[in-house]
């Protein structure tokens, strides 16, 4: 006989391209004690992300009333749209969404289910039963549960998630490491079969190594990824020249509010730095280029950025008196200009590499790692040959780490069987998490999420609607990324397959550009930009946004 109780619910669905190949996951869980009473999952075909989540969402009230048909239910879905639907706050206007609300609302007489939002990570069951159900879908089969290793434990996977993809303390250890003379564990950088089962519980590692460095996002990126103390790529900065300011680059800067191209300016730098700064190296010089060529100091423009932070900036006294008429004693050490400092060794140069189109690319659709996983489309396949016979033709990549996401590569593949290198794949240089944004259009965005959007574009610590990332929270990923690879990789050029989020992040951060800088740069599908990071901290940008060999 049923027996009147309470059940959880939890949902989720997911679509391939949304619309693409769709599928659902649900699960009716004990509140008291988590047993998982009954699973539901099923690939839907063609479909939208919020049709996946709406049928999910039936799919679990109808295995809940099955089991206890007078039981009440918590449901807890990481979806906004379709929890703020169900719980009468947002209008439903999608004619597809309609019958699928009113089929949910039908399951259990009303007032017996209550509806909350919960983090993407926190709905991990039922997303993977979601994605085995879309599997199974890309096989021709349909979801079985014999085969279902979607109820797997949290604790285990969370560990699981830090050995393989590493946090930004392990990063941190890793980096110190090196410069101490020892070889740097691969941690982070691990085969592509290994990639997937990894992605979808990296994202919680490098938000729980977040919370844990930097408590309290304060919008200086630099500083919050070090804050305990000056690791990785910091460390370097703060240990090249013991008592030595940091590097502009380190700082921030509000940015004016004049025309854009104006808006990356940063605040003056420190006299004694600006006039003795080199040249920056010409636009287009490529990977290549060593910065031995900029041999005559120069006057560097207002906002050099890292450049300011020459080795003789470090020492120079900021209110040194002017040159005395005579020469000065032969005991006293001459003071060093422009990059006639210490040598600091060939720099770990990362060419970053946008990968080829998708099918969401055209339409200018979010397209992060929070939706489907779209494919390079035959465009998109082109340009990933294009720009592999481009830098087979330059002949200076020694390595190839990419991003997990199937775009990426697809395109580093292409590259990689031009120059007979392996793809190793780095979980930080995935795409930011766009939550319910992901496959909708700037304006489809503008219409449904208005004060989501605006937030989002005022402030870089806001999050997309439905608990994706903010871009404080991807600047500290991609912070400790970098701190990891440039370690790893330290003398070596390195081909960086991911996408526009991380490779404006570096190019921003590298700079000492402020948040809003990323809202100010054009990054191409197949694009190539370069940094180049030395020993002592800083990093130059060689190229941005180069497509020369697409024409």
């Amino acid at each position: 006989m049923a027996t009147s109780r309470e059940l959880i619910v939890e949902a989720d669905g997911g679509s391939r391209g949304n619309p693409g190949p769709a599928g659902y996951g649900a699960v009716v869980l004990d509140p008291v004690t988590g047993e998982t009473l009954a699973e539901r999952a099923e690939f839907i075909g063609v479909a939208t992300n919020n049709v996946a989540e709406y049928k999910g969402l039936v799919a679990g009230l109808t295995a809940a009333r099955e089991l206890f048909p007078e039981a009440t239910v918590h449901v807890r879905m990481d979806s906004k749209l379709v929890v703020e639907q169900m719980s009468g706050r947002w209008k439903i206007k999608h004619p597809d969404m309609k019958p699928l609300a009113a089929a949910a609302a039908r399951v259990f007489p009303p007032g017996r289910v209550r509806y909350e939002w919960i983090p993407r990570e926190r709905n991990k069951h039922a997303d993977r039963l979601a994605n085995e159900a879309m599997d199974a879908g890309r096989r021709g089969e349909q979801w079985s549960p014999a085969a279902s290793t979607a109820a797997l434990n949290p604790t285990a996977d969370l560990a699981a998630a830090r050995k393989a993809a590493g946090d930004a303390t392990a990063g941190a250890a890793r980096a110190r490491a090196a410069l101490a003379g020892a070889r740097p564990e691969p941690e982070g950088l691990f085969a592509p079969d290994a990639a997937r089962a990894a992605l979808a519980t990296a994202a919680e590692a490098d938000r729980e190594a977040a919370r844990s460095a930097a408590p309290e996002a304060t919008g200086d990126f630099e500083a919050e990824a070090g804050r305990e103390a000056p690791t990785g790529h910091a460390a370097r900065a703060a240990g090249a020249a013991p008592g030595a300011p940091m590097a502009p680059a380190a700082t921030g800067a509000a940015a004016p509010t004049s025309a854009p191209a104006a808006a990356a300016a940063q605040a003056p730098a420190p006299a004694a730095a600006a006039t003795t700064a080199p040249a920056p190296a010409p636009a287009g010089s490529g990977p290549a280029a060593s910065a031995a060529a900029a041999t005559a100091p120069a006057t560097a423009p207002v906002g050099s950025g890292p450049a300011a932070s020459a080795p003789a900036a470090a020492t120079a006294p900021a209110t040194a008196p002017a040159a005395p008429a005579a020469p000065a004693p032969q005991s006293a050490a001459p003071v060093s200009q422009g990059w006639s400092g210490p040598d600091m060794g060939a720099p770990a140069t990362f060419v970053l590499l946008r990968h080829g189109e998708t099918a969401l690319t055209p339409e200018k659709r979010f397209s992060g790692s929070g939706g489907g996983d779209p494919e390079l489309s035959p465009a998109g396949r082109r340009q990933a040959e294009a720009v592999a016979a481009s830098l087979a033709a330059r002949g200076t990549i020694q390595e190839i780490v990419s991003s997990p996401l199937t775009r990426c590569r697809q395109t580093a593949e292409a590259v990689a069987a031009r120059l007979g290198l392996d793809v190793r794949i780095e979980n930080g240089l995935r795409e930011t998490d766009f939550g319910a944004w992901e496959g909708l259009t700037f304006a489809e965005v503008r219409e449904r999420y208005k004060d989501d959007l605006d937030a989002w574009l005022a402030s870089p610590k806001a999050a997309p609607t439905g608990g994706g990332e903010s871009f404080a929270t991807v600047a500290r990923r991609v912070s400790a990324t970098r701190d990891r690879l440039t370690a790893a990789y330290a003398g070596r050029t390195v081909l960086l397959v991911t996408h526009v989020t991380p490779i404006k992040t570096l190019v921003r951060l590298a700079l000492g550009a402020p948040p809003e800088s990323l809202f100010r740069m054009e990054l191409s599908a197949a694009s190539i930009s370069a940094v180049a990071y030395y020993a002592d901290g800083n990093a130059s940008v060689r190229l941005l946004n180069d497509t020369s060999h697409l024409r």
